[in-house]
């Protein structure tokens, strides 16, 4: 498992510390300090999280990307960095490392896995053209990876001019790993006959894909805790020779997962470095945080293990540094740091720009075809604490696909209720022209169509659930809406049903605030035995956000995704009309009164 790559990018200019002499003592020999040793220094760059950008384009806006703080993003940005600081470090040890999360998240990622997707026409994936440009060293498979299905997945790893890893996603049946684990680099540091330092490099993927992607790995693929699995790899790199050890981990630090228990943890990084001896540093991604430089303290050598997370979608890169020196045999780190470098400070690569250029433009050119018209401009701003046609939209569609699919049969007399959350905040059907980039901007995730039957009590329990988003606001007191919502909980993981009418009070504790759900229409309290088909998601039915209730048997699954029934839907009727779709069925109160 030991590679090695070109010379321009391995080896470390020597500097030499210059050992002072003490001054001469009159009638005294002179009395030399100790020599210090000879140092050598290593960088590693990390990417994490860059989510299908390559251009600094913002699909869904068909303009150069911006947002309140000016973040830049892409690849094309990452590697003009990269170079950079390759050619301030020329003849010294460089390596490049990205923490996962690549093919998914924008228009052109989706475009290349489902409008021609690489599996039928060969072609090069563009996230495959642009990193292999950038001659990243290792990449680690994301969660997101797996999204669309593992051949498309394989044929993407196939495309790379490097390894992908991903140490604890092992094959089912067998237990071993599906993918490569680790690899060993072999770096040649600087200097007239300078010694090589070999750097293992671990890849930990996210065990929430075995809940997110249960579709495509169940029976294929099973995911080891990723401690665990580190603790494994380690010394096992050790033993083969690695001098430092990185661990380049898709998970966050924060220790706490977005599903139950019973799946190893989402978020562990903090845990690996606490726990597992002899690693150096952790690259590390999933939480899209910025986390410039956090050290941890490993319990078991107190040796502190350097760990850093470069934001997302190629808005940051991580810059690690090490001292290291040589002495009987062995390496030693003798300082390390981090530090995050912003995108926005540079212009694109233009290599990388040409490499995907004819993909980059037919995505454009896709994503801005008009496929109905809107009678009065529909926005998602509010989405989030007010009934509004957008989200409507949404649910109907839904529950129309659902309804029609089991016409005639065993479910067909349950009432269909249909569950959606507010991915974005900024989405907009402008009035007239409604093109793709709209309702894809309204639906950015590439989840498919599920139905399950809940009862009357599974209902209530799974919006007081969802009514934790808001925090507690008392009667009378001032309402931003700014700051209705809980920060620990992502908009994503609120959810507004359709099909029946609630009221939510925010003024009561969390798990009293459903003070009123009744038939639609009606004023018919919903009966705890009541049941109902409920269209949703498959990263809901599949546990994401750990909802109660709602992982169970599928009584629709036909994989059809979401956003292309929702463009499916506004072609076949030319016409997006409130009037069709938007029912104003709940609200959120404060002892009865309405907050809006």
């Amino acid at each position: 498992m030991t590679s090695s790559s070109g010379a321009s990018r391995r080896q470390v200019l020597a500097v030499a510390a210059a050992a002072a002499t003490a001054p001469l003592l009159a009638g005294a020999p002179a009395e030399a300090k100790p020599k210090q040793p000879k140092t050598w220094d290593l960088t590693i760059l990390g990417t994490s999280d860059t989510h299908g950008n390559v251009y600094n384009w913002d699909y869904y806006k068909d303009a150069e990307f911006d947002d309140s703080k000016h973040n830049d993003v892409g690849v094309a940005k990452l590697a003009t960095l990269v170079n950079q600081i390759r050619a301030e470090r020329r003849g010294r040890a460089t390596l490049v490392l990205d923490a996962g999360d690549t093919i998914q998240g924008t228009p052109l990622a989706t475009y290349y896995a489902k409008q021609e997707p690489i599996t039928s026409t060969g072609e090069t994936h563009p996230m495959a053209r642009a990193m292999n440009i950038l001659k990243y060293d290792a990449v680690t498979l994301g969660n997101h990876e797996f999204n669309y299905g593992l051949p498309l997945l394989a044929t993407w790893i196939e495309q790379l001019g490097f390894p992908a890893l991903a140490a604890n996603a092992l094959n089912a049946k067998t237990g071993k790993p599906a993918f490569l684990p680790y690899v060993i680099k072999e770096v040649k540091l600087g200097g007239h006959g300078a010694p090589k330092l070999r750097v293992g490099i671990l890849g930990l993927t996210n065990p929430g894909v075995a809940i997110w992607d249960k579709g495509n790995v169940e029976g294929r693929l099973v995911f080891a805790d990723m401690v665990a699995t580190a603790a494994k790899w380690v010394p096992e790199m050790r033993r083969r020779g690695a001098d430092l050890v990185v661990i380049s981990a898709h998970g966050g630090d924060s220790g706490t997962s977005s599903y139950g228990p019973e799946l190893p943890n989402e978020n562990p990084t903090a845990l690996i470095a606490e726990q597992v001896p002899g690693i150096d540093a952790i690259l590390f991604g999933h939480a899209h945080n910025e986390v410039p430089e956090k050290f941890v303290t490993n319990l078991t050598t107190g040796e502190r293990v350097l760990t850093s997370e470069p934001s997302k979608w190629g808005q940051r890169l991580t810059r690690m540094d090490f001292t290291l020196a040589r002495e009987k045999g062995r390496w030693t780190v003798t300082a390390k740091s981090a530090t995050t470098l912003n995108t926005n400070t540079v212009v694109e690569d233009p290599a990388v720009l040409a490499a995907v250029r004819g993909q980059h433009t037919k995505t454009v050119e896709y994503v801005n075809r008009v496929v109905a018209q809107s009678s009065v401009e529909l926005s998602a701003a509010e989405s989030r604490y007010k009934d509004t046609p957008i989200l409507d939209f949404i649910n109907h569609v839904q529950t129309e696909v659902v309804t029609e699919a089991l016409a005639g049969g065993e479910y067909a007399g349950l009432p269909v209720l249909s569950i959606a959350a507010p991915f974005s905040r900024t989405a907009v059907f402008p009035q007239g022209d409604v093109r793709i980039r709209d309702v894809a901007g309204l639906y950015v995730y590439d989840n498919t169509l599920e139905a399950v039957v809940l009862t009357g009590a599974e209902v209530k329990a799974y919006l007081e659930y969802s009514a934790k988003y808001f925090v507690t606001l008392p009667a009378g007191a001032p309402v931003n809406p700014e700051t209705i919502s809980d920060l620990a909980v992502p908009d994503y993981n609120y959810d507004v049903f359709s099909g029946v009418d609630y009221d939510i009070d925010i003024a009561k504790p969390v798990g009293q605030r459903i003070t009123r759900l009744v038939l639609a229409g009606t004023d018919t309290p919903v009966a705890a035995d009541a049941r109902f088909v409920v269209a949703v998601n498959n990263y809901r039915r599949s546990g994401g956000g750990n909802f109660p209730g709602i992982v169970k048997t599928q009584v629709y699954n036909a994989q059809q995704e979401i956003r292309q029934l929702l463009i499916d839907w506004a072609q076949a009727k030319g016409v997006i009309d409130p009037a069709d779709f938007f029912v104003p069925n709940w609200k959120l109160v404060r002892e009865g009164v309405p907050v809006f």
